[in-house]
């Protein structure tokens, strides 16, 4: 009986350990992603100088295909394009936002 509170008292460090892990990682995601997000913001006032729409599916689909090229399982793929796909729409959501703040700054 002894062994088996050992082995679950492992087994919690096991799980402490791999969640310091992906705190970490979390920490390093979410400076990427902020910094991704600077980019839709630069990307959304160049787009509007050019008239161009937000909305540009062959480039969220190239996007899409670049990042699936990284997953090393069918499993793995399925979770990326449902994060990526969440990732591009609120790019999406900040750059249509972005480009209302502009208009409304350069007609005030």
């Amino acid at each position: 009986m002894m062994s088996g509170s050992n082995d679950n008292t492992d087994h919690r460090l096991e799980i402490d350990d791999w969640r310091k892990k992906i705190d970490a990682i979390d920490q390093k995601l979410a400076s990427l992603l902020c910094e991704r997000l600077h980019c839709a913001q630069n990307i959304s006032s160049l787009k509007s100088m050019l008239g161009e729409q937000v909305l540009q599916p062959e480039r969220e689909k190239e996007v899409l295909c670049n990042v699936m090229n990284h997953a090393d399982t069918p499993l793995t793929s399925q979770a990326l394009e449902k994060i990526y796909r969440c990732i591009l729409e609120e790019s999406r959501l900040l750059q249509q936002e972005w480009k209302s703040f502009m208009k409304e700054s350069s007609s005030s």
